[in-house]
């Protein structure tokens, strides 16, 4: 099973060292490793430079993550494309259990790992809510996503059916994309924790009830569905308290 490994990196001369080195000492090894430079500004072109011939890098001006993760999909050449984000890290079997879950279940095109939370050098305690589907579970993740891109390998056939990262959406891209793949696919999941993911530096952060303003926008290519019209309805609801607690006159007009 050829395996390319997507990770997009902005700025982030430091913390992407931690995370290819994290793919380069896999158990089983990826066919490539493609790393997206998204216009950094800082040292990361010179950090990715002193891998040599042990990733490919690919350059572009500054167009955002989903363009990023767009760009390593569509230049990849595995059959099974598996994202990291430049700030998490794999675990050294992540690859190697995932492959192995695959071959046992080949009806399945996509899956995600269980994974550990740090922030800010302190491990965090994930809520019940948080808690990983398996199987048909488009309903299941409606009201945010529990899908992390770090945890993903997915079949490019996936890509081919249901589309790429929507890059008109600042955030809550993966969610937009999760859901059109929850909703024609099962996923697996691998109930063993083979990635971590670090919070507490700076990123780009909005605040909870403006996420909303994206989800629905997603859940909008899914209004056909009784129960997408009422999370729709909820979201609504909440970014409307939101945007009058802050006097948000656009997300007021949004929500018109």
């Amino acid at each position: 099973m050829r395996v390319s490994v997507v990770i997009p990196v902005f700025n982030r001369a430091k913390l992407v060292v931690r995370a290819i080195d994290s793919v380069l000492a896999q158990s089983v090894k990826a066919c490539e490793i493609i790393v997206v430079d998204d216009g950094s500004k800082d040292e990361t072109p010179q950090v990715l430079k002193a891998y040599g011939d042990r990733i490919i890098v690919l350059e572009q001006e500054n167009r955002g993550v989903s363009a990023a993760r767009n760009r390593g999909i569509k230049e990849a050449r595995g059959e099974w494309i598996a994202l990291l984000d430049s700030d998490d890290v794999w675990h050294e079997e992540k690859l190697a259990q995932q492959i192995a879950y695959h071959e046992a279940h080949p009806h399945l095109y996509w899956s995600h790992t269980l994974e550990k939370w740090i922030r800010d050098g302190k491990e965090v305690r994930q809520r019940t809510l948080h808690a990983k589907d398996e199987g048909r579970c488009f309903r299941e993740n409606l009201s945010f996503c529990k899908i992390a891109p770090s945890t993903v390998m997915i079949d490019r056939l996936l890509f081919e059916k249901y589309g790429l990262f929507d890059e008109a959406l600042p955030v809550c891209e993966d969610y937009d994309l999760w859901l059109r793949f929850l909703k024609a696919e099962p996923i697996g999941l691998v109930k063993t924790v083979l990635t971590t993911k670090f919070a507490g530096h700076p990123q780009l952060t909005t605040s909870g009830y403006l996420l909303d303003r994206y989800r629905i926008e997603s859940l909008l290519k899914h209004i056909e569905d009784a129960v997408v019209r009422e999370e729709i309805r909820k979201k609504v609801e909440i970014l409307e308290r939101g945007a009058r607690k802050h006097q948000n006159v656009q997300i007021q007009a949004f929500c018109a």
